[in-house]
């Protein structure tokens, strides 16, 4: 793998970092507005040119799952995932800003305690 070149570092350490930060990745709106981008398809085509090379993979085509992918050692690219914990924490914390999602939120909540083996008493 080649190495990035200054603007895709950029890049990847603002979704390292959004990740980090949020347990999610950021979608291509958010990372459009950090770097002063006119258009969606702008970020699309950067973030296309990072999967090619490899330094960025998609798990799936759903929002928001962008991984930065960081060289373990030479040939050999590890995924870098937030912890299960911050992105339930995220979800949840998303899911508090939407209208009926008591029981979706309380699903998750179980899970992050058995999770982290922090059962209520």
């Amino acid at each position: 793998m080649t190495s990035p070149t200054r603007k895709q570092r950029d890049l990847l350490t603002f979704i390292d970092t959004f990740i980090k930060s949020n347990g999610y990745g950021p979608s291509y709106r958010e990372i459009m507005r950090a770097f002063d981008y006119k258009s969606v398809s702008t970020v699309a085509a950067h973030v296309n040119g990072l999967i090619v090379r490899g330094f960025l993979v998609k798990k799936d085509n759903s929002a928001r799952s962008l991984q930065v992918v960081a060289p373990k050692s030479a040939g050999d690219p590890e995924v870098v995932v937030a912890p299960v914990e911050q992105v339930i924490q995220a979800k949840i914390a998303a899911l508090e800003q939407q209208p009926d999602t008591e029981q979706d939120i309380k699903i998750l909540q179980k899970a992050l305690e058995i999770l982290t083996n922090n059962s209520p008493a």
